[in-house]
């Protein structure tokens, strides 16, 4: 099945899941299985499964709940879930974690989340341990547990006087608006995501991108930020897990990479001993859609390929 193509896998919730899968086209080495960002969708990471299946992995991205072409019960565009979104989204990913596994026994599979996606692949990791060989977080932004106290204070006096389920008013202004701003010299509001004109483009062209997440959906996504930040639940992992965490320099939604680098910080005290992350120089928020793609997805590919040969499963202990 090409990429472009959807197939639909029905849910113990009732979920029905877009996914998207693209086999490998030489000898299969392992899986990826993607993680997209917010307001966004799977079919944007068409060109990097492509780049990835020609060198022997076979790719599984799904839309998630309130995005693409999912459709999940209350879980129109913008929201999770009427409650436990956050347990919701973490669900569907097993679903199709376990679906890339078992059409594909003995193969190691690599979780690999951008943004938003980065935040959930953490949290599904912290969870099921046992089901990846391998973390990809990409541009992911675990911000400080008092900027998340203010940032829920908001949603709750937004949810009081608006209810949960409208587009945030707020905090789209301290995000993507202020995240615009941020870049010089800028063409449009979303040159933040990448300088390349065209893919900048096609963002704002594309029905299921760029729409403000309703006041629930950004409530979860503090869920998934706190879950990241707890190191008490990272030290829980195996230490030998290989990491690979990438930022852009001019990434204004990662205060141009350093949460990444803090990310790799808390991960080395922790004692994880296979961290390896890249902050690349010029490079905004969509590295797989930046000028520079190529050498992004080349160096993940290089890394991943490490990681399929030399699979650690073991758990080393505490």
């Amino acid at each position: 099945m090409a990429f472009k193509e959807v197939e639909t896998i029905r849910t113990a919730t009732g979920a029905a899941l877009a996914v998207r899968v693209s086999q490998a086209e030489a000898e299969p080495c392992g899986i990826v299985q993607i993680c997209h960002g917010v307001s966004e969708h799977s079919l944007r990471y068409a060109r990097f499964a492509q780049f990835l299946s020609e060198r022997g992995f076979h790719v599984y991205a799904h839309d998630h709940r309130g995005h693409g072409l999912t459709k999940a019960p209350g879980a129109p565009a913008g929201r999770f879930a009427q409650q436990a979104g956050r347990q919701h989204v973490l669900d569907d990913v097993d679903v199709v974690n376990h679906l890339a596994r078992n059409r594909n026994p003995g193969l190691p599979l690599i979780l690999f989340g951008h943004s938003m996606g980065g935040l959930v692949a953490l949290n599904y990791i912290l969870k099921h341990p046992e089901n990846v060989s391998g973390a990809a977080i990409w541009n992911a932004n675990f911000s400080t547990a008092s900027l998340n106290r203010l940032a829920l204070g908001i949603l709750r006096a937004e949810r009081m006087l608006l209810g949960s389920d409208v587009p945030s008013m707020i905090l789209p202004k301290l995000t993507f608006r202020d995240w615009g701003r941020r870049v010089k010299n800028a063409r449009t509001a979303s040159d933040w995501l990448s300088r390349d004109p065209d893919e900048v483009d096609a963002y704002l062209a594309d029905p299921l991108s760029g729409w403000d997440p309703t006041v629930s959906m950004w409530r979860d996504i503090f869920d998934f930020m706190n879950a990241g930040t707890n190191d008490a639940l990272l030290a829980t992992l195996r230490r030998n897990l290989p990491f690979n965490l990438v930022g852009g320099a001019e990434d204004p939604a990662t205060a141009k990479g350093k949460s990444v680098k803090e990310l790799e910080e808390r991960l080395l005290r922790l004692g994880f001993t296979d961290v390896e992350s890249w902050i690349y120089q010029d490079t905004r928020h969509e590295g797989l859609n930046e000028i520079n793609r190529d050498e992004i997805m080349q160096d993940f590919a290089s890394w991943a390929l490490r990681v399929a040969q030399h699979p650690t499963k073991e758990l080393v202990q505490n």
